[in-house]
């Protein structure tokens, strides 16, 4: 999932989707959290290494801000 606050919003996230009866993942289902490059800049040096889509395999070049550009 790319998010501009993917770094913060995932952080819980399997919580909120317990308490959610309205939601579901399947177990042993990985949900990776990007940050897109975009707004990773301004993010913190941490959070860099962690959630660009630099280091998601598969992600290819995608920017991840395909919204902002519509």
């Amino acid at each position: 999932i790319i998010y501009d606050i993917g770094c913060q919003w995932c952080i819980h996230f399997s919580e909120h989707v317990d308490n959610c009866q309205g939601l579901f993942l399947p177990e042993n289902r990985e949900v990776l959290t990007a940050v897109g490059k975009f707004h990773l800049s301004a993010h913190k040096l941490p959070c860099f290494a962690r959630f660009s889509l630099n280091f998601v395999e598969g992600a290819g070049q995608v920017d991840g801000e395909i919204l902002e550009t519509l």
